[in-house]
């Protein structure tokens, strides 16, 4: 999907290596934006790059065991002298005043990380934190308000708690015709015949977030398999999502794993 990236890669400085990191869309002011990369043709004047935060494997070395600090020592010799592929610096100063930095720039958050941390894979761990100051997380579609024959309305999603997937919300804003029309590509192939919420109907909240029994037939459900971000204003009292926008599609995570974080 990202020849630029994969082209880049070839000049890192060493025959193997596994690095972890973040492929970014950014601005023509050099701030990141996430539905841009989704949807790359529609700005094609942002700059596609890939920041390196971490590297687990090293010339057939395994470097997970390592202190974080001796992991990203290396990175900077390894990627070099590339525009495409750079190296995530730390942020200088207290968690307080990165923070503060981090919200004056109007970006989303910051992940911390612990000194002397090892890389543990596939799961999560204390020694890393995600610091949001917006909220937003991945969801999973389990449904669409369908919007004439080849568009969308409205996305319904959810989240995994155990093996039951749980009702979050509707979705409304962050659509363009463009994914509107996308999406229902993506999801007519999942159509599923029964609803696959544990937890609808609904009754009616303050804050119209619910499905009610008699909404239930203006929805056409899918299996829980695609996974999307979404940002939302807060968790209302009924545990439904306010205020919520679609920003993209995310192909790495699984649906299984998709879990309420806030």
């Amino acid at each position: 999907m990202y020849p630029g990236i994969a082209a880049a890669a070839l000049n890192l400085c060493a025959d193997q290596a596994i690095v972890d990191g973040e492929i970014v869309a950014l601005d023509e002011s050099g701030r990141p934006a996430f539905q841009a990369l989704q949807h790359r043709t529609a700005h094609p004047h942002h700059h596609i790059v890939f920041y390196a935060f971490d590297v687990l494997h090293l010339a057939g070395r395994d470097m997970m065991g390592e202190p974080i600090e001796k992991r990203r020592a290396v990175l900077p010799k390894l990627v070099g002298e590339n525009s495409v592929i750079r190296v995530s610096d730390d942020l200088p100063g207290s968690a307080s005043q990165v923070l503060e930095a981090v919200r004056s720039l109007g970006l989303e958050g910051v992940i911390a990380k612990r000194r002397g941390s090892v890389y543990e894979s596939a799961k999560r761990s204390s020694d890393w934190q995600k610091l949001k100051l917006e909220n937003q997380q991945e969801f999973v579609i389990g449904g669409f308000r369908p919007d004439g024959r080849s568009s969308i309305d409205a996305l319904v999603v959810g989240y995994f708690e155990g093996k039951q997937f749980k009702f979050a919300g509707k979705v409304r804003a962050g659509f363009t015709p463009h994914i509107r029309g996308q999406l229902r590509r993506h999801l007519e192939p999942l159509r599923a015949k029964e609803c696959p919420f544990a937890d609808l109907p609904t009754s009616r909240s303050r804050w119209g977030g619910g499905i009610t029994a008699e909404e239930m037939c203006h929805f056409v459900w899918t299996r829980p398999e695609l996974v999307a971000q979404i940002r939302f204003v807060e968790w209302t009292a009924e545990g439904r999502l306010r205020h919520a926008a679609f920003l993209g599609l995310r192909s790495d995570k699984t649906a299984s794993a998709v879990h309420r974080e806030l």
